[in-house]
This record gives C-alpha cells, sequence and structure tokens, in this order.
C-alpha cells in the first residue's frame, strides 16, 4: 500500500526509504569482454592490418622497419 511515496507493509511498518528501480539484464548491449562480436571485429581488423602491411612491402619495396629506419 502506498501513502505520500512512502510504503506500508502487510505489518504496518512505515517505509520511508527510496523506491528501488527494478533490476534487469540487458542483453542488446553486452558488447565488452570477450563476445564473439569481440573476437569477430579484432579478427577482421587484424586482417585488414595484415592486409596493408603487405600492400605497403609491394608499393615500397621496404618493409614497415625498413620503412621506418630510412626516415
Amino acid at each position: 500500500m502506498r501513502t505520500n511515496a512512502s510504503i506500508i507493509d502487510d505489518q504496518g511498518k512505515l517505509n520511508n526509504f527510496a523506491i528501488e528501480p527494478r533490476v534487469y539484464v540487458d542483453e542488446q548491449g553486452d558488447r565488452t569482454g570477450f563476445t564473439n562480436y569481440a573476437e569477430l571485429l579484432n579478427g577482421r581488423l587484424a586482417m585488414i592490418g595484415f592486409v596493408s602491411l603487405i600492400v605497403l612491402e609491394v608499393v615500397t619495396g621496404h618493409g614497415i622497419f625498413g620503412l621506418l629506419t630510412s626516415l
């Protein structure tokens, strides 16, 4: 039973504490940690980086270390 933002329980005791919100688990927003999405994204970024290094070596004739040491 509620009266003026206070809660009176079944024993007639008055509870003036704040009403706790309903707790739930958000399944949609779970994109942190070791999830399938994170592993898929990590694999894609690794493939892009590897291919980029191969293209860099073909275009310049030097690897990444040779390019950095010639500056």
